[in-house]
């Protein structure tokens, strides 16, 4: 995923502390988190969404501390933080319109 960026539980805190990021928590087998994938390559793209938030990605198969810390239980889970700080979270699968709109809320 190009406008992505992969994170790990070692990269975490350094790729998410300033500006405006949205980290989507996920796993190669879940079908709701293949399901957002096309919606979040376009909404991260300069055209769209990209150059207001930073688009991040975690394995949570992959990467495991992160996702506890955080509480995660199901994914997909969107982790949406404000320089550093957590201001939003979205659970599951979302329709492009309405992702959008709850992206749009904290710029």
């Amino acid at each position: 995923m190009a406008n992505i960026t992969e994170l790990s539980d070692k990269t975490f805190n350094d790729e998410t502390k300033e500006g405006l990021v949205i980290t989507d928590f996920n796993a190669d087998w879940c079908p709701p988190c293949k399901m957002m994938n096309p919606i979040l390559e376009k909404l991260s793209s300069k055209d769209e969404l990209g150059d207001k938030i930073k688009f991040t990605s975690m394995n949570v198969d992959h990467n495991p501390d992160t996702p506890n810390n955080f509480g995660i239980q199901g994914i997909p889970t969107f982790i949406v933080k404000k320089d550093g700080n957590v201001v939003g979270r979205l659970v599951g699968y979302q329709p492009e319109a309405k992702f959008r709109m709850a992206l749009e809320k904290f710029m």
